[in-house]
């Protein structure tokens, strides 16, 4: 009982910190139009207050994935807790657009401390096999509940209270959780060895992941050829090349041990990982909230509310049909169906336009759009994390949330150089630019469904929801007597 009551804890807390992880970066999307109204923000920076906690976010996880393995959950877990909440009161209390994007850039690193923890701690508690598919299907639909519910209750509070509150609301959350998890958490998760950090290997990789997606941004409002958009793509191209370097040599812990790659799902489940992101999450909110305010003119409050069907279809889909379906049918079939059917509901989102109700421009693509998302999530993430050890498991999960955060913001940034966001526009030209946004998200989603056909297969689970074991090995020292 003892065992299982602290599984059960430990499953809360990984849920926890997950949920406020994704449902910040949601959260702020409804507020966007009333913080760019109240702090001047130009229509080209406005991304960055999305972009900047995203960035900051992949970039950092790697090392905040090495933290959790070198420095102790507990310790780890509390700090980036209490980083995190007095980051939020900062951007809350924010009075200028820079003063908003540098708090928001400290939230990101702080979750990058946080996110990889949380799936660190679920792989380091349930063993492989149905307890801890069990594990990450609870995990996965909270991930996907704190994205679409921060769309949800971001509207309310901006509509009835300010867009600062969608940042304060942490601080009364984050107090609690910081207390619990001291509590909670064991001291015994602090390694016995100490090692240094691998910190050039984490500079390498944020100035490559914020260089180059800084580069596709640029090309929003400048030619490929032009120099603010051609001298951030070469730098991010030169510092990965330099992060490939340092990561392969002979370092005492690197932020990725190149033998992670060894595993069958780690290498193809993480560029999965990254299509999913792309499409998913960040950029699908993102225009959504641009679309449901700026094309059919709903309030913040409504926006909110818009984003429903999209909260329940994934909880619905997460938590009760996928984990069925991952008993009789391969995480890589599920994938391809999954992002096939979010393509369909992209094309159909991309055709909204000014005269579009409720029902045919948001709700039907919705439901289609979220029954896909809810079928590929935890198959991937099963997959991306199978076979990886306990020495191992924060590296692995600090990949994991590094390619899915940065494929989000890198394709934000690319999905934007198709669009334009200037608001002064009749809304039928910005359902045309926004259209053309989620028609390359759809795109995204087939490119993904044709990845899953290299993932590695996975064992099924049987109705009693016990792994399909292969035949065990042949006895060397011949057959036993029959009894």
């Amino acid at each position: 009982m003892r065992g299982r009551a602290t599984a059960t804890t430990t499953l809360a807390l990984a849920c926890a910190a997950q949920f406020i992880v994704l449902f910040d970066i949601s959260v702020i999307t409804v507020a966007l139009p009333s913080i760019q109204a109240d702090l001047g923000f130009a229509s080209a920076d406005l991304q960055w207050v999305v972009s900047g906690y995203a960035l900051a976010f992949a970039g950092l996880l790697l090392l905040g994935g090495r933290l959790a393995d070198l420095c102790g959950h507990r310790r780890v877990f509390v700090g980036g807790l209490a980083a995190f909440t007095a980051a939020s009161l900062v951007g809350g209390l924010a009075i200028t657009p820079a003063m908003l994007i540098t708090a928001r850039a400290a939230q990101g690193v702080a979750a990058a401390v946080l996110a990889p923890l949380a799936l660190t701690l679920l792989t380091t508690t349930f063993p492989e096999g149905p307890r801890r598919t069990r594990a990450l299907t609870i995990w996965t639909a909270v991930s996907l509940a704190g994205g679409a519910s921060g769309n949800l209750l971001g509207g309310v509070l901006t509509e009835y209270l300010t867009w600062r509150s969608v940042l304060l609301v942490n601080v009364p959350l984050g107090v609690p959780a910081i207390l619990f998890a001291t509590r909670a958490l064991a001291r015994r998760a602090t390694p016995v060895r100490r090692v240094r950090l691998d910190v050039p290997g984490a500079v390498l990789a944020t100035a490559a992941l914020t260089l180059l997606t800084l580069g596709i941004a640029q090309a929003h409002t400048h030619a490929w050829s032009d120099f603010q958009t051609a001298l951030p793509l070469l730098g991010g191209a030169v510092a990965l090349a330099a992060f490939g370097i340092v990561e392969t040599r002979p370092a005492s812990e690197p932020l990725i041990p190149p033998r992670l790659f060894k595993l069958p799902g780690v290498g193809w489940g993480n560029l999965a990982m990254m299509l999913a992101g792309a499409g998913f999450h960040i950029p699908m909110w993102y225009f959504l909230t641009l679309t449901m305010q700026d094309v059919l003119h709903y309030s913040a409050a409504q926006t909110g509310l818009g984003f429903l069907p999209h909260t329940v279809v994934m909880l619905l889909v997460g938590l009760f049909l996928t984990p069925r379906l991952m008993r009789y049918v391969q995480a890589r079939t599920l994938i391809a169906t999954g992002a096939l059917i979010a393509a369909a509901g992209f094309l159909w989102q991309g055709g909204i336009t000014p005269d579009s109700g409720y029902v045919t421009g948001i709700f039907g693509p919705a439901v289609v759009i979220s029954f896909g998302t809810g079928l590929v999530s935890t198959p991937l993430t099963t997959t991306v994390t199978t076979g990886v050890g306990p020495a191992e498991a924060g590296a692995a999960s600090g990949l994991v949330n590094t390619t899915r955060q940065f494929g989000g913001a890198f394709g934000l940034a690319v999905l934007l150089t198709l669009t334009s966001t200037h608001t002064a526009e009749a809304p039928a030209v910005l359902a045309d630019s926004y259209g053309s946004a989620f028609r390359g998200m759809a795109v995204i989603m087939v490119a993904l469904a044709a990845l899953a056909s290299v993932l590695p297969a996975q064992h099924l689970l049987t109705r009693r929801g016990r792994p399909a074991k292969a035949a065990p090995p042949a006895d060397r020292r011949g057959p036993r007597p029959v009894r």
